[in-house]
Formats: structure tokens, sequence, C-alpha cells
């Protein structure tokens, strides 16, 4: 293999001694870094360790620069990898630092390294991990229609009884409900149980309706879950391997595939 494929092997894929060291070592530095800005955070700590936690975070970012340049370098499509979610994680994990030396507190937008834990399911072949993680992705894209028949029941729900309330509760006299839109605001805080208790209805009426959406609340809690679920029985399982497509940067492909089934580009197989 070329030097391109041999980092592409190590950087992006678990199935390899290499791979699953790199992605030990990038973990370790991912927690190290976030912890070090949480900490860095406390004024206390700021105050006396703040000249030792300076130029560690610096160093933090100049390996996270490098790997995201040779993540870069070892892919066909740089610009593709770039605009695509663990790019744009890569690229949000190292910003923040170079910005503090123009914005001040934008450093604290570090902790968005936590993200790049996600690669954690590649770690050491943790197979059934990665499996189900797919499988629950794939009942959330096969549930999404569902989902927005759902959240479009419940915004209308909301704005009726929004609506429902302000007539009942504003002509009363009631100072929280003065709008329609400070009482389609409570219907949300109530409709989800929140309860912030900032805008209660006082008549008997008004609180008859408060109590008919408490129900409805407890019972839409559980509908998404229901869709979901029963999604995630109909799924099939995926492949074991983390082998990742050079070119489109795509991972979940049979283990007896030959070429990327998203782009149709020539699989770099090698032995585990």
């Amino acid at each position: 293999m070329s030097i391109k494929e041999k980092l592409h092997q190590v950087i992006f894929e678990a199935d390899t001694p290499a791979g699953k060291n790199f992605d030990i070592i990038l973990l370790v530095l991912i927690v190290a870094s976030v912890l070090t800005v949480l900490i860095e955070s406390v004024e206390e700590i700021h105050n006396n360790y703040g000249m030792i936690l300076m130029p560690l975070e610096w160093i933090f970012t100049a390996l996270f620069t490098i790997e995201y340049v040779v993540r870069l370098y070892s892919v066909r499509k740089p610009l593709k990898y770039a605009l695509s979610f663990y790019g744009i994680i890569d690229l949000m994990a190292i910003i923040p630092t170079y910005l503090s030396l123009l914005l001040v507190g934008s450093q604290s937008l570090l902790v968005v390294r936590g993200l790049r834990l996600l690669r954690v399911f590649r770690i050491l072949k943790l197979k059934r991990f990665q499996r189900e993680s797919q499988t629950i992705i794939r009942a959330l894209r096969a549930s999404q229609t569902k989902i927005t028949i759902f959240l479009f029941s419940v915004v209308l729900i909301i704005l009726i009884v929004g609506s429902l309330m302000y007539l009942i509760e504003g002509h009363s006299g009631n100072a929280g409900f003065k709008s329609i839109p400070r009482s389609i605001y409570w219907a949300i805080v109530t409709i989800t149980t929140v309860g912030f208790g900032d805008i209660t209805p006082q008549t008997q009426l008004g609180q008859f309706f408060a109590a008919i959406l408490m129900i409805i609340g407890y019972a839409i809690i559980a509908v998404p879950t229901g869709i979901v679920s029963s999604e995630m029985m109909h799924q099939k399982q995926v492949a074991n391997n983390t082998i990742s497509c050079q070119c489109c940067g795509k991972e979940g492909h049979d283990d007896d595939a030959k070429f990327c089934k998203y782009c149709g580009e020539e699989l770099n197989w090698h032995e585990n």
C-alpha cells in the first residue's frame, strides 16, 4: 500500500493493532484536553495553575492540528471529508484555541472536543456497540416521517390549547396569559411536563384544560419511544468490521465486499 493508504488504514480504521493504538491514544488526548478546559474554567485553579494549563492546551491543539491535516492528506477527497460530520467536528476542535488570540472567551468552546469521543465505538473492535449504534441510527431514519407527523400534531395541540388559554385566562385579568405567544409558551412548558410554574391558570376552566394538557403530556412522551422501538425490531444486523472507504469515508460494508457500496470505489482490505 502507498503511504496515504497506510495512513488512512491507521487513522480511520480499527481493525489493525496500529489502528487500535491510534484510536486509544487519540481518545486519551481528547479526554485530557476536555478535562483541561473544564478545570481551567474554575477561577481558583485558573489563578494558581493557569501558567501550566495554557501551554498544555496549546500542545493539545498542535497535536490535533497535525492529526487533522494528516486526515485530509490520507483521503482521496479532502474537501468532502472536511465538510462531513467528523470533519467539521475535527475542525471545530482546534479553531477555538486560535480564535482565543483574537476573541476573549472563545477558548471555552473547546469542550466541543468531547463530541470526538463518538469515535470510541471503533476502538478495540467493540463490534456489539458499533452494531447496535448503527441499528439505532437506521431506526431513527426509518422513523423520520412518523416522528415528523407526530411533532406536527403536537405543535397543533400546543397552538390550539395556547389560544384557548389566552381566551380563558387573558380576559379574566391573569397577567401571565397576556398574549397568545405567552400562552403558547405555557402550553409547551406544561405538555413537556417541565412545569416551571412562572405562569399558572387561575380560573377553574383554565385549570381544567391545564390538567388535560398534563395528561396528554405523559402520553406524548411514550409515542416517539414506541415508534423508534418498533423500527428497531425490524432492523437487520450490520457488518462487524471498521473498514472505511478512502474515497467517501463510509463504513458498514459487508465483510466480503470488495467495493464501496456507497461510491463504488475499491476497498483497501488487509489482514486483521
